[in-house]
């Protein structure tokens, strides 16, 4: 993949995963892929899952590198010492052609460009898979590894899975596949059968903190309410940052600081905003920042306690004025459910935005303790 090309794997903004030096606050999954590679039981297909941006791309680069730069022992006098990192010196032949995107024995599939519209398409389909079987034929020659990273596999639609099935139970020889998977549960059975998988965790404060210092990104904000609103994802913090997400979110709670009677002038002032053409990110954004809102009131609701750390000044005591009981909690909880379901049936037979916002705000206000 070039670089001028779409990347539908990277935060705007931000490195590149195949870029990013350090994987931080995921050790267990790099030590249970080590332990398999060192005990000889490489698995021919590996599932990465876990939240957004916790890590997974970082991780199945890292591995892409260290499987393509590291020798196999074959137990002679002078084998390489067993490896105890995924580390790879960047100076490494090998790091320096995926660096550049020349390494021909690596292939990352992404969703691609519709060759009609220009546009990215929203879900990899089966020609995207089908080349790797040319991939595999061109490159078996020499008898060295293949490595292939899916990123993500939960996009590919029903036919592409079938094609990456038929792969799976019959591994090319010395074939490497690494899917990620944020939703591994939406993948087919049989997919998920013939893979190992590897489980990334969302990453506590102090690897929050040393990641996003590690990212090369100009934070926007307070770092510590980027983490509280990203749910330990890196990458969803960065989104964050990149956007203006906890300006929206200042916004919000502004707004629901007037309930119960909602500030009608501003709500339109904000639907509008988010509806306006070319913001069609700031509106998913939005609409995310709603269903974070709304479980953070069920949360308040539900244990008596505001989350820890606040996202915006004076959240906490607004979070427990608008749910003070775990019964106002469970409407909380029952209305983002019903928000997140319009929004998704509205979007996806576009109804004007401004009027789903709209439509969204008065919901928020009508289920607010009077």
């Amino acid at each position: 993949m070039s670089d001028d090309a779409p990347q539908p794997d990277r935060v705007s903004g931000a490195l590149h995963p195949r870029d990013t030096p350090r994987l931080i606050g995921q050790s267990a999954a790099e030590a249970a892929f080590l332990d398999a590679f060192n005990s000889g039981k490489l698995h021919h297909a590996w599932m990465l899952t876990g939240p957004r941006g916790v890590g997974k791309a970082t991780l199945a680069w890292r591995i892409a590198r260290f499987l393509l730069a590291t020798p196999d022992d074959d137990g002679g006098m002078f084998a390489a010492p067993t490896p105890d990192t995924l580390d790879i010196d960047p100076d490494h032949p090998v790091a320096r052609r995926i660096a550049a995107s020349g390494e021909g024995a690596l292939r990352a599939v992404t969703r691609s460009v519709n060759p009609d519209t220009k546009k990215l398409r929203k879900q990899i389909v089966v020609d995207d898979i089908r080349t790797l079987n040319g991939f595999f034929q061109m490159s078996a020659a020499d008898g060295g590894r293949r490595v292939v990273i899916i990123d993500d596999a939960d996009e590919m639609n029903p036919n592409a899975a079938n094609a990456l099935l038929k792969m799976l139970e019959e591994p090319p020889e010395r074939a490497v596949l690494l899917l990620l998977s944020h939703q591994p549960s939406s993948l087919l059975p049989t997919i998920r059968s013939r893979c190992r998988t590897l489980r990334l965790a969302p990453l506590d404060p102090a690897d929050m903190e040393a990641a996003l210092a590690a990212s090369g990104v100009a934070l926007q904000g307070d770092p510590k309410a980027l983490a509280a609103l990203s749910g330990g994802s890196v990458g969803g913090a960065l989104r964050l940052s990149l956007m203006g997400g906890l300006q929206i979110y200042a916004e919000l709670t502004g707004l629901m600081a007037s309930l119960p009677r909602m500030d009608r002038a501003r709500a339109i002032k904000l639907a509008e905003a988010a509806a306006q053409r070319g913001a069609e990110e700031k509106l998913v954004l939005l609409f995310s920042l709603v269903n974070l809102l709304l479980a953070r009131l069920a949360r308040t609701g539900a244990t008596g306690m505001p989350p820890p750390t606040e996202a915006t000044p004076g959240e906490a005591d607004l979070l427990q004025r608008l749910s003070p009981t775990p019964h106002q909690g469970r409407k909380w909880a029952d209305l983002a459910q019903e928000v997140s379901a319009r929004v998704q049936h509205g979007m996806a037979v576009n109804l004007d935005p401004a009027a789903l916002v709209l439509d969204t705000l008065q919901k928020i206000s009508d289920c607010a303790p009077r």
